[in-house]
Parts: C-alpha cells; sequence; structure tokens
C-alpha cells in the first residue's frame, strides 16, 4: 500500500510538471563585470593588457530563458589584462565575454535607470562594461580596475501586427485560424498567459507575422493585471489589430458588463494612457463572435459608431472615455470559430501593412527632395575668417 501510495504521488508530480505552463521571461536582471587592467613594467616601460569588455549580441533564435539557463548566478564577468614583463612589454589584453540576447531587447541601468541601448536586428552588438585600461606611463603603470554594472534586459517582442483584446475575445482562436501557431484555445478569460507568436503565409511566400499577447483588462494602464506586461509588447508592432466580442465582456460578477461598443472605447482609452503614440498605429477593428444568435442586428445598430467613433463618445462613461480616439483602417466582422471572414482578414492585414510601407516610403523621398532643394537654395557668401 505504501509503495502503491508513493508512486502515485510521483504520477501527481510529473503530471503537475507537464501541465504547468512554462514561464515566459521578458525581463532579466544581470550584473556585469569588466575586467581589470593589467599593470605595466616601471623598469621597462612595459604597457599592461587591457581588461576584457561585456557586450550583448542579438541573436533571433535567442530567449531570455536560455540565457538565465547558462548564468544561473546572473553574473557575468570578463578576463583582466595581462601584466606586462621583460619577457613580453605590451601584456596581452583580457578575453571579451560576449553574451548572446534576442532580438527586441531594451537595456536599463539599473543604478542611473536610464536606458543604455536597443537591439533589434540579428547581430547588432551592444557595450556594456568597459574593461580597465592597461598600466602604462600615464597612470604610475598600475592597471586600472574594471567597471560592475547591474542591468536590466527587458524584451519587447518584435512582429509586424499586435492583436489587442479584453480575454476571451477570440484572440487565440483568431491566430490558429490564419496562422501556424497553436495557441491554447477555452471559453474562460486569461486562456493566453505568455505571448504567442503566429506566421501568415501568402500564396507568393510573403510572410507577416502576428502576435497574440495577453488578454488586457480595464486599467492595465496602471500595470493592474498583466499591465505593462502586456502593453510594452505593443510599442514593437506596425499594425494594430483590436478585436471586440460583439456581445460584449465581463471578466467576473464583481466586474461591470461593457457593451461591444464600450469595450472598443476602454480598449482605445488603455492604449491611450499606456503611451499617447499607440494611437499612431494603423489600426484594424475586427468583431468576432458573429455566428452566435442575434449578433448581426447588433453589429448593423453599432456599426456607424465602428466607422466613427467621434458619434458616440459623449454616451460613454467617464473612466472608459479616450480623448484621442482611433480611426480604423478596416472595419471586418467575422467569426473565427467558424473561420468565417477568416481569409478575408488575412488579405486585408496584408493590404493594410502594404500601403502603410508604400506611405513611409513616399515620405523618406520627399524629405530627401525637400532636403536637396534647402540646401540648393541657401546662399553662400564670402566667410570671414
Amino acid at each position: 500500500m505504501v509503495i502503491l501510495t508513493s508512486t502515485l504521488l510521483k504520477l501527481e508530480k510529473r503530471a503537475r510538471k507537464i501541465i504547468k505552463p512554462k514561464p515566459f521571461l521578458d525581463t532579466l536582471k544581470l550584473v556585469v563585470k569588466s575586467g581589470h587592467g593589467g599593470n605595466g613594467d616601471l623598469k621597462f616601460g612595459g604597457i599592461g593588457g587591457q581588461g576584457g569588455v561585456v557586450f550583448l549580441k542579438a541573436k533571433e533564435d535567442c530567449t531570455l530563458k536560455q540565457l538565465w539557463k547558462k548564468y544561473p548566478t546572473k553574473v557575468i564577468e570578463a578576463s583582466n589584462g595581462e601584466d606586462s614583463c621583460k619577457t613580453r612589454l605590451v601584456g596581452r589584453r583580457g578575453n571579451d565575454q560576449e553574451i548572446h540576447v534576442p532580438t527586441g531587447i531594451t537595456i536599463i541601468d539599473n543604478e542611473k535607470n536610464r536606458i543604455i541601448g536597443e537591439l533589434n536586428n540579428q547581430d547588432e552588438t551592444c557595450i556594456v562594461a568597459k574593461g580597465g585600461v592597461g598600466g602604462s606611463l600615464g597612470n604610475n603603470f598600475i592597471g586600472k580596475p574594471g567597471r560592475s554594472y547591474s542591468i536590466t534586459l527587458d524584451l519587447k517582442i518584435i512582429a509586424d501586427c499586435g492583436l489587442v483584446g479584453f480575454p476571451n475575445a477570440g484572440k487565440s482562436t483568431l491566430l490558429k485560424a490564419i496562422s501556424n501557431a497553436k495557441p491554447k484555445i477555452a471559453s474562460y478569460p486569461f486562456t493566453t498567459i505568455m505571448p504567442q507568436i503566429g506566421v501568415l503565409e501568402y500564396d507568393d511566400y510573403r510572410q507577416i507575422t502576428l502576435a497574440d499577447l495577453p488578454g488586457l483588462i480595464e486599467n492595465a494602464h496602471k500595470n493592474i493585471g498583466m499591465g505593462h506586461q502586456f502593453l510594452k509588447h505593443v510599442e514593437r508592432t506596425r499594425l494594430l489589430i483590436l478585436i471586440v466580442d460583439i456581445n460584449g465582456f465581463q471578466l467576473s460578477l464583481k466586474h461591470q458588463k461593457r457593451s461591444c461598443i464600450e469595450n472598443v472605447y476602454s480598449l482605445n482609452k488603455e492604449l491611450e494612457m499606456y503611451d499617447q503614440n499607440l494611437l499612431e498605429k494603423p489600426s484594424i477593428l475586427l468583431v468576432n463572435k458573429m455566428d452566435l444568435d442575434g449578433s448581426i442586428e447588433k453589429y448593423i445598430e453599432n456599426e456607424n459608431y465602428f466607422n466613427d467613433l467621434s458619434l458616440f463618445v459623449d454616451k460613454i462613461p467617464e473612466d472608459i472615455r479616450p480623448e484621442k480616439l482611433l480611426k480604423f483602417e478596416r472595419i471586418i466582422p467575422l467569426s473565427a470559430r467558424k473561420f468565417q471572414e477568416v481569409d478575408k482578414v488575412k488579405n486585408e492585414i496584408r493590404q493594410v501593412i502594404d500601403r502603410v510601407e508604400e506611405r513611409k516610403l513616399t515620405e523618406n523621398v520627399d524629405e530627401k527632395v525637400n532636403e536637396k532643394l534647402r540646401r540648393k537654395l541657401i546662399e553662400h557668401g564670402p566667410k570671414v575668417v
């Protein structure tokens, strides 16, 4: 009996490990130390080797979890420079410490609370701790000590599009329907507890990445719920895709139920309160669950408000009323569960992104032309020396 009980307990623990979701790391604190500069040789005028530096290098196939496993102590040190001697007047430089980090990393100096740099592209580098200078005549042949810094690596997912919506709006269902991702889907809130990335593939081999991010709740801008953990990932996307349930949403019995149109304004408000610049991004509105009874009538009732949010803003409660309103590039009713209008969503996403890129290229060309004209129009006169 004892053996049976212990066996069952082991099986239960193993099942818990399998069922328990793996945590998604998007923030990691590290201590980095550069190498000490080697001492010089006073007698022969030798120069000590410079201490090794610590630098970060962006890799697309890297994750913060891999980095955490590689450096469990969270302390990373470069080696010291070599001392000068009569057989080697110039000491060898200390070995540098190269740290691979995922793309989309923001590096923050914890002591000064400032951003050191960002690594958004493959193989970009950033030095986070410079090595100590080797000993020479200028410093009495005494090598300078290395520097130690406490830094935070803050990951913001880079994706073409970001799905923004309250829990159970159908984000994961949509992502599964239009991409190769396999997110968890269920009928209760907060199914998605970590970001999921899907890839939209087209017949001409074009690919667009789509991020399904954890569901918002009201006051997420105050870091309530998943708060900033979700909203910071929206900053990297080129296109916002707001998705709402046509029947509205109620997080629990303690919370007030919001109608579909109220949820649109509430999402608008959360984005505005976190960062107004997010409202400058192009956006698409998806009205989901159109296969349910009465959904068509509700959509017709709110269609004009979807097209122009200013028409209904005065009737919205003040706590979810935004000051700056979104203007949607497209408004698409659909049923992600029934695959209704899913292909249309996929095509419209591509059209909007392509149009935004064309607009940016045109603006860049116009700026260059204007700069050339401005330079030509400048009067060049004699210079007083």
